[in-house]
């Protein structure tokens, strides 16, 4: 296969998991057949996002290098199936990154060892915990990724924290009395009671979203209960593939000290500090950075045949 110099053709494909349907885009290069096939990165979104935001512009940029790319929406979200919308639950999530590379397995096109998981923000965190219990996983890269659910909630000052705890205790009690979730919004402006309230997150998160768009950025309340307990970055240690990281030493959201410390003790961790802000990854100059150095990676450790 030779690299495009153009995207490759995306379709619409879902696959199964926790009994619901989840959307994907699925890039496939021209010269991926049954008889030759080919590497796959598969790719989700961070806190609530959707494919639409900004994820289509690095699978774009794969694709055109010659790389099969998988791009889903977690269940509850998106384009996925799933009750209720916009439940944000991490052992969900989970499963469907192991749904996702399972299914991107079975494509005839695809060499189901040469499977390749990327994630941004809080996904960077699945991408790790995925790569470390996968062994058949090729290499992985995760950028401004969510590592460590304590150094995260000091993000917050304690006002706001208590706000968003108060409502995500009130969204358990509505759960567990069958009624439907209470919602909390993924970013707010400082002060405000949501789950990304530092000075860049509004204005961040909008420039996202693509023109003219209108996506829910709302979540079930539940899930900052479930943030402090999670440190994905832990499982670091247990990747064996490549893995590139990308830490953005601005960042307010996954604060970047505990996420160099944690992916420093990967055994084949490569990373790049970048004097930049979380959200600052995505547009502009630093996506332009961040994806000639993913490509870097990949074709010195996920060769095109």
């Amino acid at each position: 296969m030779t690299p495009d110099q153009t995207p490759a053709p995306r379709t619409d494909v879902t696959f199964a998991s926790g009994g619901a349907q989840c959307a994907a885009w699925l890039y496939l290069p021209a010269g991926y057949s049954p008889t030759a096939p080919g590497p796959i990165i598969v790719m989700a979104h961070g806190l609530g996002g959707v494919r639409e935001e900004r994820l289509d512009a690095f699978a774009d940029r794969f694709s055109a290098a010659g790389y099969a790319c998988l791009v889903f929406d977690y269940r509850y979200f998106g384009a996925s199936g799933g009750e209720p919308r916009q439940l944000l639950d991490v052992a969900s999530q989970r499963a469907d990154w192991k749904a996702a590379v399972s299914y991107a397995r079975s494509l005839p096109e695809i060499d189901p060892d040469r499977v390749v998981v990327w994630g941004t923000s809080f996904s960077g965190g699945h991408t790790i915990v995925t790569a470390a219990d996968d062994k058949r996983i090729v290499a992985a890269m995760a950028q401004c990724p969510f590592t460590d659910g304590l150094a995260s909630g000091l993000t917050m000052s304690p006002l706001v924290s208590a706000k968003v705890t108060a409502r995500a205790v009130r969204d358990v009690i509505a759960s567990r009395l069958g009624k439907g979730p209470i919602m909390i919004p993924t970013y707010g402006a400082p002060g405000s009671t949501a789950l990304m309230t530092s000075p860049d997150a509004a204005a961040g998160v909008q420039a996202l979203i693509p023109e003219g768009a209108s996506y829910p950025k709302d979540v079930a309340a539940r899930i900052a209960l479930q943030i402090p307990r999670e440190f994905p970055g832990r499982k670091a240690k247990d990747i064996t593939c490549p893995l590139h990281v990308v830490i953005c030493e601005r960042d307010t959201v996954a604060p970047p000290k505990p996420t160099q410390k944690h992916v420093a003790k990967a055994p084949n961790a490569e990373i790049k500090l970048y004097d930049a802000g979380h959200f600052d990854i995505y547009v502009g100059d630093w996506f332009e950075r961040s994806v000639t150095e993913q490509l870097d990676f990949l074709t010195r450790t996920v060769p095109l045949a």
